[in-house]
């Protein structure tokens, strides 16, 4: 495959990923595909002069403590504590920076702080379950929170969702813009999650899957995990249906 040099880097030529590493659209066992994936041709729409130059992110829309979901209401809120870091990158492995990333979870019991979660788990009130960060010049991050707990959904029969945490990352404008979810090693309940099958390529589904990280754990207080973010290519992060 031939490359693109200049001065400063060499650049691979973009390798098109996979059709199986990204989501189905259309995934019967997932319920709400059936509702809402698209049954036509896509429609071309060129970007117009306020997508591609704003709304533009930097430090000024981030508020010290945004990244701690730990002391967000006064108080510390249940559950198992861990330190969450990664990087994000483009295709060729290098970091962008000053990304925009909100995350939002369920809180230790499986419940999110929102009105139409209703399932009979308790809320915390010391925790809101949604945090953001932008990425310094190695497109490095770190959230604080509370590892969120499985909970019920009206998929099909007793469906139970794994951990997770959900992922916005944005570019530099509305139109750059990634969604995805975070899961954990070893959660059994991925085999027999329809939104997780939905991304064929199990090299994929890994990508999907936070790993424990030692040397971010700090001793006696919290578990640190690792999940990296590869924006687009073949090594991409499997985006959310």
């Amino acid at each position: 495959m031939g490359h693109l040099s200049n001065a400063r880097s060499i650049i691979t030529a973009y390798r098109r990923p996979d059709p199986s590493s990204q989501p189905v659209l259309l995934h019967e066992p997932y319920r709400a595909t059936i509702r809402r994936a698209p049954r036509k041709p896509l429609i071309l729409l060129p970007h117009t002069l306020s997508e591609v130059t704003g709304p533009v992110y930097g430090p000024e829309d981030i508020t010290e403590g945004d990244n701690d979901l730990t002391h967000q209401r006064g108080g510390e809120p249940l559950g198992e504590r861990m330190i969450l870091t990664g990087r994000v990158l483009d295709d060729n492995g290098r970091p962008v920076s000053q990304a925009l990333l909100e995350i939002w979870q369920a809180n230790a019991a499986g419940r999110y702080l929102h009105v139409k979660d209703q399932h009979p788990a308790p809320l915390d009130p010391n925790f809101t379950g949604a945090g953001r960060t932008l990425t310094d010049e190695n497109g490095c991050y770190r959230f604080v929170t509370i590892k969120p707990g499985a909970y019920p959904w009206l998929n099909h029969y007793n469906a139970w969702r794994p951990a997770h945490i959900h992922f916005s990352i944005f570019g530099r404008a509305f139109a750059t813009r990634l969604v995805t979810q975070m899961y954990f090693p070893g959660d059994p309940l991925c085999a027999i999650d329809p939104i997780f099958q939905s991304v064929r390529d199990e090299e994929a589904q890994q990508r999907l899957i936070a790993r424990l990280d030692l040397e971010t754990t700090q001793p006696q207080w919290a578990l640190g995990y690792r999940f990296d973010i590869v924006l687009r290519g073949r090594e991409a992060t499997p985006l959310e249906t």
